[in-house]
Parts: structure tokens; C-alpha cells; sequence
């Protein structure tokens, strides 16, 4: 495919949505004839973020899966839980190993073609234009991972919480860490009553990714979270001896933003730019690879790629969470304190999944039952 700029598809952007699509592209035969182009302005070849998530038995990953754990846990200065996950495990890839892993597969299909570009924009019209900071392109159809500007410009509109955090992948000079199990969430470090709390990801007994997150509508200078980092591993890990081996920040919108208004015929949004990232918790991997895995069978049967990705209830569930951690953001402890509290770890997970039936949505709502989501419900109903 040497100097090819025309395709059947074009995605845009090589993150997890672009690659877990083209993954599944190249698995199907259905698509063995077609032209697909892959355009980033990066060629991927640092880890840029770690991507958790739980699943049942062996998955499509299983192969670059970094680590597994069994069991969760979770703090606040309420109370203190070990979650045991029975049929899941809590699933941990790096990114690099993933984007090494998908372009050594990618590569051997003669049909795929990589390309190190920055769009510009693109012209949809009859026939789709890419333009490109070194060439152009066209295509006929485009998958954008590229996130709506007016996310931010137009932020007023909606509720918009930002999942922000600062990790270290740190190593010890001793033993410190439990490998069997993660820390979902430690709230006994809190950032001025809003929903923040430690993450931590031990690998081994003298390496662990230990992270400090914040649900938020607003966001925090660099020192509060490195503070916090300091503060956990001193005061609650009794580590002060340490190597820092890498860094990991990020910033996820948690968001009811109308994302299916930027699909037209010929381009369609994947990914975060899409709302694959789910509302209420900003967990991605899973979500992605059931969105493509819906995707590419609209595509077989002829309708537009993303017709009737979602479910309608977990769209509204989310909105109500996001306003309440909006309007009463120090709610967020409770909040999670009820969650894993007074639900099975399948009946979370499965709602989680937005597998749940609505007998057990019903169980979820009460163990959440108080003034606050009665109000956030009455909120979103009206807007609607």
C-alpha cells in the first residue's frame, strides 16, 4: 500500500478505541478486502497510561495482561473492606504493550496501512476529505477519535466531572505491598471533603503503581496530588525509601455530553470522542470493546456504525450520579461507602457492565437511596 491516500476506512487516531476497532477489522473476513488507514501524530512508542478494568475467565487480552488480582479493597475512615471478586479479576494492561502488540499484528495485513500524520480537519461532502498537516486523504468512511471541541467550549450546557490523577510506578527497597490484592479506593486521604482517594496497583511485593485521583468539577495544581502521594506512602505505608520509575497523569471526562450529535453519515466518533468512556466511572477498556464489537456488526448488516450503541437506562442512571457529584461533591464517600457496601461484587460488576437486570438495578438504587439522588433525579428529568 505504498503511497496509497485514498481508503475505504480511515481512523483516526491509534489510542484504544482506533486500535481495539482496527483489531476486529483485520479478525473478520468480511473485511479483507477493504482499504483501512490508520493516522496518529504519535508512532505509540511510550506507555502513556495504564488501563484497568474486571472480567470474567480468559479475555481477547489475556496475552499483554500485566498483572491479575482476586480481591479488592476498600477504605474510608468509616470502614474498611476486602471485596472478594469470585468469578472476576481485576485486569491491569500498559499501554505500550498494547500498542506494540496490536501494531505487530496490524502490520502483517496487507489491507492496513500506518500513518504518521496530524488532521487538520476534514471536509464531509460527497466525497470525504482528510486534510492532513503533511498530505491529504479521502475515504469512504471515517472512524474520528478526536474529542468535540465544544466538550469544553460549551461546558455550561452539562455536567462534565473530570476523573484527574497523578500516579508512580514505584519501586521499594524492601517488601511493602500485598500482590494479591488492589486497592480500589482509599478515601482516608481526601483533598478538602471531595470525592479524591488513593489507587494503588501493586505488582509485587517491591513494585506498585500508586495513584491519587479525584472525581471533580474542578481541578487541582500538581503539588496537591504529589502531597497526597507522599502523605499515603509515609503515614499509611510507612515507605520512605523509594525509586519513582515513571510518572502517569491524565484527565478523563466523566460527562452526559450529547457526543452522538457529532456522527453524521460518513464520520463517525469512537472512543472517548464517542461517550465509550462510561459517565459515571470514566472505565474505558471494556466499554470499547463491546461499542466496536456492536460497531462492526452495524456495519455487516448495513446500518450506520453507531446505531443503538447504548442502552437507554445507563445513560440516564449516569447522568443522575454526575449531578450529584457535581451539586454535592463531598457526597462522593458515601456514595462509594453504600456502593460496595451493600451490593455482591457480581451485582456491581454487572451493573458496572451495564449487564444488570432492572431487579437488580433496583438493589443498587436502594443501597444509594437519599435526598441527594432524589434531588439529582428531579434535576435530570427535567432537562431531559
Amino acid at each position: 500500500m505504498q503511497n496509497v491516500t485514498h481508503f475505504d476506512y480511515l481512523i483516526i487516531g491509534t489510542g484504544l478505541a482506533g486500535f481495539q476497532l482496527a483489531l476486529e477489522l483485520s479478525k473478520d473476513p468480511f473485511f479483507k478486502d477493504f482499504t483501512i488507514g490508520l493516522i496518529d501524530a504519535s508512532d505509540k512508542t511510550i506507555n502513556d497510561k495504564t488501563w484497568s478494568f474486571w472480567e470474567q475467565g480468559k479475555g481477547k487480552f489475556d496475552d499483554i495482561v500485566e498483572k491479575k488480582w482476586p480481591i479488592a479493597t476498600f477504605e474510608s475512615k468509616s470502614i474498611s473492606l476486602d471485596i472478594p471478586l469470585k468469578s472476576y479479576q481485576y485486569k491491569t494492561i500498559r499501554s505500550i504493550d498494547f500498542y506494540t502488540w496490536a501494531k505487530q499484528h496490524l502490520s502483517s495485513k496487507n489491507n492496513f496501512k500506518f500513518i504518521i500524520d496530524t488532521i487538520e480537519s476534514i471536509v464531509d461532502a460527497e466525497h470525504l476529505q482528510v486534510i492532513g498537516k503533511t498530505q491529504n486523504y479521502s475515504a469512504k468512511h471515517i472512524f474520528d477519535s478526536r474529542i468535540p471541541k465544544e466538550l469544553y467550549s460549551q461546558k455550561n450546557n452539562f455536567t462534565l466531572i473530570h476523573q484527574h490523577c497523578k500516579g508512580w510506578f514505584i519501586e521499594t527497597e524492601t517488601p511493602c505491598f500485598k500482590p494479591e490484592a488492589f486497592t480500589m479506593m482509599d478515601f482516608r486521604f481526601q483533598y478538602k471533603n471531595s470525592t479524591s482517594f488513593i489507587y494503588v496497583l501493586p505488582f509485587s511485593e517491591t513494585k506498585a503503581l500508586v495513584e491519587y485521583t479525584f472525581f471533580t468539577p474542578f481541578l487541582v495544581e500538581p503539588k496537591v496530588y504529589e502531597n497526597a502521594l507522599i502523605n499515603y506512602l509515609e503515614n499509611e505505608l510507612n515507605i520512605t525509601h523509594y525509586q519513582i520509575l515513571e510518572t502517569e497523569t491524565g484527565n478523563i471526562p466523566m460527562t452526559d455530553f450529547p457526543f452522538w450529535k457529532f456522527h453524521s453519515k460518513n464520520i463517525t466518533k469512537i472512543g472517548t470522542a464517542a461517550g465509550w468512556t462510561k459517565g459515571s466511572t470514566g472505565y474505558s477498556f471494556k466499554h470499547t470493546e463491546r461499542m466496536v464489537d456492536k460497531l462492526i456488526k452495524n456495519v455487516k448488516q448495513g446500518r450506520q456504525p453507531s446505531d443503538q450503541l447504548f442502552k437507554r437506562k445507563f445513560k440516564f442512571y449516569d447522568k443522575i450520579f454526575l449531578k450529584v457529584l457535581h451539586d454535592e461533591n463531598e457526597k462522593g464517600v458515601w456514595i462509594f461507602e453504600r456502593f460496595y457496601s451493600k451490593n455482591p461484587a457480581k451485582r456491581i460488576f454487572r451493573f458496572l457492565d451495564e449487564e444488570s437486570t432492572f431487579s437488580e438495578d433496583i438493589g443498587i438504587m436502594n443501597s444509594l437511596f437519599s435526598m441527594a439522588f432524589i434531588k439529582a433525579f428531579f434535576k435530570v428529568l427535567f432537562r431531559l
